[in-house]
């Protein structure tokens, strides 16, 4: 008898770069690799989504939609290339507005996409019903998705196989249309047995030549337990990586299946180990310079008691690394466990996994309950859908008077729609008003990444990428513009003045075509990039955990009132508001924008 055929999908180039670099590579240097997984015989491919659309821009400087076209040339027209969407969110943490999940579908098709796995976290199916139905619309094939985990010890009430029925039959009652069905374990905390009776219940209930996935992660040492379990109950793929972006907090390697399904009635995608052992081999010259947090490559015993997902793990170390808190680490995972039972257990994937986690930073940080964080109070008043059990009732509470804002259940992509910043006008206007010419893609980068996305299309963008060698972090990998003929702007400062000027490149020969004094015009506002000041008197303005200076909204001099937004950190891939304490005046700004702060640092004085 012919063994059955099993799709592997390789999640190297996404979820496997966000869960070991924090989505931090650049194309020139994976793109070799890319050729040897198509030499290797992989035709099925996650490619983009996720944090890796927003990372590119954050990061690397460089353009996710220059990136997924070239990923499509090297591997050919016939390639299944997949991305990940979160729903009313797209690749974004907030809901989008009906116009931007449109745009999100059309341009990820117009880019080389083949099929979107679409999840909600909160399993709330309303989130899925537009996103979804877009999807097809726009001749892309739709992976509609079930999030999993298991809930820490003696919590009850979801996440076990009667809640993922209920919701499969929501889905199916809702009408959306689908070409294949996953069961998503971001954390890698379900238990075999949960996954194996899942499966089951999903290929009773779906018509029978539906194809049914799992996918999860190594982060708590079950995860070819749970493949080998969705196997037995027939599923018909699963999604592995390939090293050293592979095991701890990533897929499985695809190495590892292979050598699990010895013996076994299963024909991984025809996938041969020499050739997979050459394509990894690539892999690791091509990845040898970037910094590996040993955190990615281990199993956590805390994790199934706190579940963190492998590609948030990640990101939030580090951010605690480069702040010397990485101590408070085991502390925090451990504070989730309430965090995520009195938070109405939403799956602890992106967003909500971030909400989780700033929510039990706060509570270890400031104390239990003393500050809520912005998105994980949203969340319990029903600004993000609806969460599989109610929420708290006093976290609820907290919630509301921190916040400022009533409890909701108004769809959440019905609020967004009313939130005149989040049409496609507004951004279309903004562009027009920074001198970028508003196409579709433009427009979709600049209310996706907001800030960020406007200094990329600007010439502006950075690169922060964590490599071995000193000077990583200065230097970029060569972008696709790199080598085209450029004409490129930059401002530049002379003896304290201010210049224009611009750089014509047309064959590998950098040429200055002109230089003119800046103008006042051109000049950025001055909040945006203040001068540091001290010495000022007044109640000092802290920060509230460690993070980047993303924005400063206030200049010295400037009246403010108590919860007035003053300060915007980046931390944890979330912007984390700091408000004035009090009425009064600024006497001083002491951080400057990019500046990295500790908790409890001055940043400003009233």
């Amino acid at each position: 008898m012919a063994k059955k055929f099993i799709d592997v999908m390789d999640t190297t180039f996404r979820d496997g770069f966000q869960s070991v670099f924090g989505a931090r590579v650049a194309m020139a240097d994976f793109l070799p690799a890319v050729s040897a997984a198509k030499e290797a015989g992989i035709t099925h491919f996650e490619f983009g989504g996720g944090a890796r659309f927003q990372s590119l821009y954050f990061y690397l400087n460089e353009d996710a939609f220059a990136m997924m076209d070239k990923f499509r040339e090297t591997v050919g027209p016939e390639a299944n290339l997949q991305t990940l969407s979160r729903g009313v969110n797209t690749v974004t943490l907030d809901t989008g507005s009906r116009e931007l999940v449109d745009l999100h579908a059309k341009l990820f098709k117009k880019h080389g996409t083949t099929t979107i796995r679409n999840f909600d976290a909160l399993n709330d199916v309303e989130n899925l019903k537009y996103s979804g139905e877009r999807i097809v619309h726009h001749g892309l094939k739709h992976e509609v998705v079930v999030t999993m985990m298991d809930l820490p010890a003696g919590c009850s009430g979801a996440h076990d196989v009667a809640f993922y029925e209920r919701i499969l039959r929501e889905i199916l009652d809702a009408g959306i249309p689908y070409h294949s069905v996953c069961f998503k374990d971001a954390s890698g905390t379900s238990s075999p047995q949960k996954v194996y009776e899942t499966i089951k219940m999903a290929r009773k209930l779906l018509p029978q030549n539906t194809h049914i996935r799992l996918h999860t992660h190594e982060t708590a040492g079950v995860s070819v337990a749970c493949y080998m379990a969705a196997l037995e109950a027939g599923a018909d793929g699963i999604d592995l990586a390939a090293s050293p972006v592979s095991g701890g907090t990533s897929q499985p390697d695809i190495l590892t299946m292979l050598h699990a399904v010895k013996g076994k009635n299963y024909d991984l995608g025809g996938l041969d180990v020499e050739k997979i052992l050459k394509y990894e081999s690539v892999l690791n010259e091509c990845l040898k310079d970037y910094f590996l947090p040993s955190e990615a490559v281990q199993v956590s015993p805390l994790i199934p008691f706190s579940p963190m997902p492998g590609g948030a793990l990640t990101a939030n170390t580090q951010m605690m690394r480069d702040n010397n808190i990485l101590d408070k680490f085991p502390e925090v995972i451990l504070a989730m466990r309430e965090v995520v039972q009195k938070g109405g257990y939403g799956t602890s994937v992106t967003p909500v996994s971030q909400f989780y986690f700033q929510q039990a930073f706060n509570n270890v940080m400031f104390g239990p309950w003393k500050k809520i964080a912005e998105g994980y109070g949203k969340m319990v008043l029903g600004y993000f859908g609806k969460t599989p059990v109610e929420p708290d009732k006093s976290v609820v509470k907290l919630a509301s008077e921190q916040l400022s804002l009533k409890p909701t259940k108004e769809h959440a992509m019905d609020i967004a729609d009313k939130d005149e910043s989040k049409s496609l006008k507004f951004t279309r206007e903004l562009l027009k008003k920074e001198g970028i010419e508003p196409s579709e893609e433009n427009i979709f980068i600049a209310a996706a990444c907001k800030e960020k996305g406007i200094a990329f299309l600007k010439g502006e963008g950075k690169v922060n990428i964590r490599k071995k060698s000193s000077n990583a972090g200065e230097t970029s990998a060569s972008t696709p513009r790199a080598k085209n003929p450029i004409n490129e702007k930059y401002s530049v400062t002379v003896n304290g003045k201010k210049f224009d000027v611009e750089v014509a490149d047309a064959e590998g020969k950098a040429e200055i075509k002109s230089v003119k004094p800046t103008s006042v015009a051109h000049m950025p506002p001055p909040e945006l990039s203040p001068a540091k000041t001290t010495g000022g008197s007044g109640e000092p303005v802290k920060s509230t955990l460690p993070g980047n200076v993303f924005k400063i909204l206030v200049a010295v001099g400037d009246s403010v009132k108590k919860g007035q937004r003053m300060f915007v950190l980046e931390a944890m891939k979330m912007e984390i508001d700091v408000n004035a304490p009090k009425d009064g005046l600024v006497t001083s700004i002491e951080v400057q924008q990019g500046q990295t702060v500790a908790n409890g640092q001055i940043l400003a004085k009233i």
